[in-house]
């Protein structure tokens, strides 16, 4: 792995949220550092560009970051001196349903709750507690599952509703806007019954966050975030070379330690024979999440929702009650589309209006399908825009859609349409991408693995790198 020459440097292999995150931390610790990155720019799935209308920007994948926002790493980092800067829409998140009413999430528990109604007070005894929480909670869980707690009392008061299954959680309220309102973000699980233990934990842990930090856009697209990453490392006396698809370790130049921002299964063909066999096994059976299909529309005037609050809102889940947001995330857990897919539809131009081309505006909106799925989704989507939106179709300017295929071809990491980093069962959520003392670990000395496969996954939050990084300098007697 290394030799004289580059006993005091250090690799990574991605050069994405995690691998950037990873290598910003390697070089704070004085070490060297190259990122190669396959792809001729940076940013994984943070990367953002125009499609067919010039001067409309649309973000390729990640859009709207609660955990970016709050991440115990970024939050460290003077990013605003590399140009990143955080923008809040009016309205956070709003989520209709059939009555023409909507339940709307705004970073204040107490404006949540009040605009709730009848089930404000069971909204503000839930999350007031979990809401003055959040930074606290968030630097214990983003953290591997194995560590000292540093704030037992608020992770027991966490884990307490996150161990139970999200449609328990969800007979706290009564009204059909408070219950979809929480079933939306609880499918934020991606593609998992929200039957299953732990089902409340995600929709748990981002609601929580959001009243804390709210649910940004990085101003001039989500690019922004690792384009502010790359500039830091460069300042930290880091190097980036694009272009450069690694297919093995041999072909890396010595180093002292090695980390992948890949997919487990890719992991394991760069790490080749070196690879023990059990780590190779776990590594080849990875178990991934469901797909994405993805639809970006230049809207003229913006979407003409029903609802006045899903107008002011800069995310909108479109799934109906809670009932039918669990029958369909079940149904794509079991590889069947569903009629009306689950879907977020991402509105960041109301916070960063340099996203916008006069009056038409980007509106990117994806639906959870079966994980590969081979189909078009686009009338899917669009029939879910007209369910809430009626007269949408008139609007679109331009669209551009993105398959589960079309994903997978665009990042690597993505394997299958899954953008998330792989499948969220109960096992998953509390170990991945294997069980092992240290997840980061190839079981190849001074290799490890960053990418969202490892705790605590997806999210434009570089998490996974940080800690990765954090494990391989411990490894070195540096951290």
């Amino acid at each position: 792995m290394t030799n004289q020459a580059g006993r005091d440097t250090a690799v990574v292999v991605g050069a994405g949220p995690n691998g950037l995150a990873a290598a910003v931390t390697l070089a704070r610790s004085g070490l060297p550092v190259t990122v190669f990155e396959a792809a001729d720019e940076i940013g994984g799935g943070t990367r953002s560009g125009e499609l067919d209308v010039p001067g409309v920007l649309f973000d390729h994948c990640s859009s709207t970051h609660v955990m970016g926002a709050g991440s115990p790493f970024l939050r460290t980092l003077d990013l605003a001196a590399y140009g990143l800067e955080w923008r809040w829409p009016e309205v956070d998140l709003a989520h209709p349903v059939d009555s023409g009413e909507a339940g709307a999430l705004y970073r204040s528990v107490e404006r949540t709750a009040e605009e709730l109604g009848a089930d404000g007070r069971a909204w503000r005894r839930l999350f007031g507690p979990l809401a003055a929480d959040a930074q606290e909670l968030t630097e214990e869980v983003m953290r591997p599952v194995l560590h000292l707690p540093r704030h037992p009392l608020r992770l027991a008061r966490f884990g307490m509703h996150a161990l139970q299954p999200a449609t328990l959680v969800a007979r706290r309220f009564r009204t059909a806007a408070a219950r979809g309102l929480f079933g939306g973000v609880a499918a934020h699980l991606y593609g998992r019954p929200l039957t299953q233990p732990f089902a409340a934990s995600v929709g748990l842990l981002i609601i929580a966050a959001g009243h804390r930090y709210g649910w940004p856009v990085a101003t001039g697209g989500s690019r922004a975030i690792t384009d502010a990453l790359a500039a830091l490392l460069t300042a930290s006396g880091g190097r980036i070379e694009t272009g450069v698809r690694v297919r093995s370790l041999g072909q890396l130049p010595p180093a002292a330690t090695v980390l992948l921002d890949l997919s487990p299964a890719a992991a394991a063909t760069v790490i080749g024979d070196r690879l023990p066999p059990r780590v190779r096994r776990a590594y080849r059976r990875y178990r991934h999440a469901p797909g994405a299909f993805k639809l970006d529309l230049a809207v003229e005037g913006g979407v003409p929702w029903h609802d006045e609050v899903c107008r002011r809102a800069g995310t909108v889940h479109l799934g109906g009650g809670f009932e039918e947001i669990a029958h369909t995330e079940r149904e794509v857990c079991r590889g069947r589309l569903p009629e009306r897919p689950f879907v977020l539809v991402s509105q960041q131009y109301l916070a960063d209006p340099g996203r916008s081309a006069g009056d038409i505006h980007p509106v990117s909106a994806y639906a959870h399908v079966p994980h590969g799925y081979p189909g078009d989704v686009t009338a899917a989507i669009l029939a879910q825009f007209e369910r809430f939106a009626p007269g949408t179709r008139d609007r679109i300017v331009a669209a551009t859609a993105t398959s589960t295929a079309a994903f997978a071809r665009d990042n690597a990491n993505f394997v299958g349409g899954d953008i998330i980093g792989g499948d969220n069962t109960p096992l998953r959520l509390t170990m991945r991408p294997r069980i092992a003392l240290d997840p980061y670990s190839t079981g190849v000395p001074g290799v490890y693995l960053c990418s969202a496969a490892t705790p605590p996954g997806a999210g434009a939050h570089g998490m996974s790198g940080h800690n990765a990084a954090r494990s391989a300098l411990r490894a070195l007697g540096l951290g």
